[in-house]
């Protein structure tokens, strides 16, 4: 299974301009704590520059006394994020965050666009409905067996 297959399209995104109650707020609206900071890159595409999450504004502004609404999306984000190619296996992407500690990774193409989100929820949900699978094949064999050897 590749990360194509079970990452979120499209990834919520912001500019580093933007300020940070802006990024707040789409949070907020979109019930997610986490934003892809882009900028253009190829014609109607963009390319990941950093990331922002909840945490990130709750540790280096709230948690300073920092004002928030004289920062910026650039000022609090984490720079040159990891970011896992959509062709890559998910046992590739799943290193990579373990490696760095983190729980999302952007997605993307071939090209370096943004495709989409890798986040842990996603490939829990995944591996759920596989063993799901898995148990259902097992017990539809067990009712099988049952039936035709009485």
């Amino acid at each position: 299974m590749n990360v194509t297959e079970i990452c979120k399209r499209p990834a919520v995104t912001i500019l580093q301009t933007e300020e940070l109650g802006a990024a707040a707020r789409l949070m907020r609206e979109r019930h997610i704590g986490y934003l892809v900071v882009v900028e253009p890159h190829l014609p109607g595409s963009f390319r990941p520059t950093g990331v922002l999450t909840d945490r990130d504004i709750v540790v280096a502004v709230v948690a300073r006394g920092e004002d928030p609404r004289q920062l910026r999306v650039g000022d609090v984000m984490t720079r040159q994020p990891t970011v896992v190619e959509e062709s890559k296996s998910l046992s590739y992407a799943l290193e990579q965050m373990r490696r760095i500690g983190v729980r999302r990774v952007p997605v993307v193409g071939a090209l370096g666009e943004l495709t989409g989100v890798l986040s842990l929820d996603d490939v829990l949900d995944t591996l759920a409905r596989d063993l799901h699978g898995v148990a259902s094949s097992i017990r539809s064999e067990l009712h099988m067996e049952a039936a035709l050897r009485p």
